[in-house]
């Protein structure tokens, strides 16, 4: 852990709290680096956060997020804050799914090795799919740029519905006919592509604040950085090829010679702040459903739905949470009329028979992500820009990876790397 600050660099001022900029923040400071983070909102955390709802009386997650254990950015971050025991999944990586038109149940296991040699048997398949639908997955390695996953992958059988589909959707957040396929290589690649090991599924133990948020901003303070909320970035002074000065509500910082600016902020914010940046401006959904349930249910932690309205399913004790990917159309719907459509798909999926929905709160992200569409990747700009003491950081940003945890993460990595070089 870093002790001090380093020689006479100066500051770092990171203008974000989401997940980008804390993992930029805790790199520098990890480095020995002066950082000053700036967060427009009141919290930290972005989408990536808990609060409490008075509706449920808990804390909930503001949104569902399944990690894996192959998330090696994650696995970096949480532990230079100390928070590496906060996710919990199974010892083993299994991918419980459940269909719900039919009721049937499987459950996607990868192989220990990195050779699949358990496809070669229908036991170690999808229900009703063929060993040639899976090897039509190695087409993603070659996607050109403007394919989608449907037309890599879509074909004859269950495959891509049963396992395709449901995957590109969570991962991508947008649809499997608009979505990049190329863009999905880079996750399995580092998940499926390395073995079992790399595919453990992963949640907060206890909830995304406090393995995401909370420990790192305790390790920003007890390195002795600076974290203000409710300091909105109004405006950006450039002159001679470098940010000179931060303009937010009610004050100014004047940046010396030595200073730098990450800017992890959304896309259109970023746009309207730095001149001729182009940036992602097409957008989709996220709905996520809290439900109370009647008891707690042991037995299940998280399972795919496919065939439904709901495509994951998060169990914490006595609360069942919901995940719709891709969710714009759903989103402009009333949130009565959303949980009247989720409620009996959860109960199919545990088994609850005709039970009355309880305490419930829909949480709607209506520009949760950018639409990873061929198209709108394309205008992912990369972390450096054509001023010497601005760098961007986002899961918006160009980092290899898709709109995840992971890619945000990483995208912060990076940064911080890019202004200690």
């Amino acid at each position: 852990m870093a002790t001090g600050f380093s020689g006479a660099a100066g500051t770092v001022h990171v203008i974000g709290a989401g997940v980008a900029g804390l993992a930029a923040a805790v790199a520098l400071a990890a480095r020995g680096r002066r950082v000053a983070v700036y967060e427009g909102a009141g919290h930290a955390g972005g989408r990536c956060r808990s609060f409490y709802d008075d509706t449920l009386g808990c804390r909930i997650d503001n949104g569902n997020h399944l990690l894996l254990s192959g998330n090696l950015a994650t696995q970096k971050y949480l532990r230079q804050i100390g928070a590496e025991a906060s996710l919990t999944g199974p010892d083993q990586a299994d991918f419980p799914f459940m269909d719900l038109r039919t009721g049937e149940r499987w459950s996607v296991k990868p192989d220990k090795g990195l050779i699949p040699w358990s496809l070669l048997s229908s036991d170690g398949r999808v229900p009703g799919t063929s060993l040639w639908e899976y090897l039509r997955g190695i087409a993603l390695a070659w996607a050109p740029p403007g394919k989608t996953v449907s037309q890599c992958l879509k074909g004859n059988g269950q495959l891509f519905e049963r396992f395709w589909e449901p995957l590109a959707v969570s991962v991508l957040n947008t649809e499997a006919d608009k979505a990049s396929a190329k863009l999905l290589w880079p996750v399995l690649r580092e998940t499926f592509g390395r073995g079992a090991a790399a595919c453990r599924p992963l949640i907060a133990r206890q909830g995304l604040s406090e393995s995401f948020v909370e420990p790192a901003l305790a390790y920003l303070h007890k390195t002795k950085n600076t974290v203000a909320f409710n300091h909105r970035l109004k405006q950006m002074e450039f002159a001679n090829g470098r940010l000179k000065a931060l303009n937010f509500t009610g004050a100014r910082i004047e940046l010396t010679v030595q200073d730098h600016v990450i800017l992890a902020v959304p896309p259109a914010i970023a746009g309207s702040l730095v001149p001729d940046l182009d940036v992602p401006d097409q957008f989709r959904a996220i709905v996520n459903g809290h439900f109370r349930l009647p008891t707690s249910s042991p037995k299940v932690a998280f399972i795919g739905l496919v065939g439904g309205c709901s495509h994951w399913l998060f169990v914490r004790n006595d609360m069942a949470s919901v995940t719709v990917s891709a969710a714009t159309e759903l989103a402009t719907q009333p949130s009565p009329d959303i949980a009247l459509r989720l409620w009996p798909e959860i109960c199919r999926a545990l088994e609850l028979g005709d039970c009355p929905m309880g305490p419930h709160r829909i949480v709607k992200e209506k520009r949760a992500t950018f639409a990873q569409t061929p198209g709108q990747v394309l205008k992912r700009p990369d972390p450096s820009t054509a001023y010497d003491n601005l760098v961007l950081a986002g899961d918006w940003t160009n980092n290899g990876l898709p709109a995840t945890i992971e890619g945000a993460i990483r995208s912060g990595q990076r940064a911080a790397e890019l202004v200690v070089c």
